[in-house]
Formats: structure tokens, C-alpha cells, sequence
């Protein structure tokens, strides 16, 4: 059952990482006809980059790295605030950047788990 599981989970990585691939070329055929790139497209780039980088991590480790998705949700909130501009209510821009602020402290502290300043012993499965 555990290997037919996991064989369920690659599959589910390697679809990950087709659409993910196809998704980038379309854009990138996007910037291409329309002769024109802005900074929203280059975010969306980054957000299919790091999904790469999550589906390859994935494959390499066999587990995908909390501060992945985390990575992710920063420049996918980034490029919310970005494609919303001006239109966009003071109090929702201090409530996403908010959430940017968690996000980077919670990765602040997910990266010190691991510091020997703090001297925590970790298993190298850990996270």
C-alpha cells in the first residue's frame, strides 16, 4: 500500500512539474507577442520557479520543505498587492502585507531551528 502511495504522490509531481513547465512557457510566449513585461509577470515567473524548485526538492528528498509553500505564498501576496493597485483599501494592503510579515518571520523561524547559535539538536529528517 506505501508503494503504490508513493507512486501515486511522483505521478502527482511529475503532472505538478508539466504544468508548472507549460505554465511558464505560455507566459513567457505571452511577454514575447504582446512585446511587453511588467513587474506582475515577472512574479508570476518566480512563483512557477518556486513551485519548480518545490516539485524538484520533492523528488530529490522525497518531502517537500515547510519554507517552500511559504516562499510561494509571499511573492503569490506580492503580486496580489501589485496587480491591485491603487484600488485597493488601506486597511486589505496592511492586512497582506501583514500576512508577508508572518510568513517571513515564520521562515525566520524555521531557519533558526537549525542555527547552533540556539544549540537545538536536530535529526536531518526534521523539516
Amino acid at each position: 500500500m506505501g508503494k503504490v502511495l508513493r507512486n501515486i504522490q511522483l505521478t502527482g509531481a511529475v503532472l505538478i512539474m508539466i504544468a508548472t513547465v507549460v505554465a511558464f512557457g505560455v507566459e513567457i510566449k505571452e511577454m514575447v507577442v504582446t512585446k511587453e513585461i511588467n513587474l506582475a509577470d515577472i512574479l508570476l515567473l518566480f512563483i512557477y520557479l518556486e513551485v519548480l524548485g518545490m516539485v524538484t526538492s520533492y523528488w530529490g528528498a522525497q518531502k517537500i520543505r515547510l519554507t517552500y509553500p511559504l516562499f510561494i505564498a509571499i511573492t503569490a501576496i506580492a503580486r496580489l498587492i501589485i496587480l491591485q493597485k491603487k484600488d485597493l483599501e488601506a486597511v486589505s494592503l496592511i492586512y497582506e502585507s501583514g500576512a508577508i510579515l508572518i510568513m517571513a518571520i515564520a521562515i525566520l523561524i524555521l531557519r533558526l531551528r537549525r542555527s547552533k547559535m540556539i544549540k537545538v539538536e536536530l535529526d536531518k529528517n526534521d523539516l
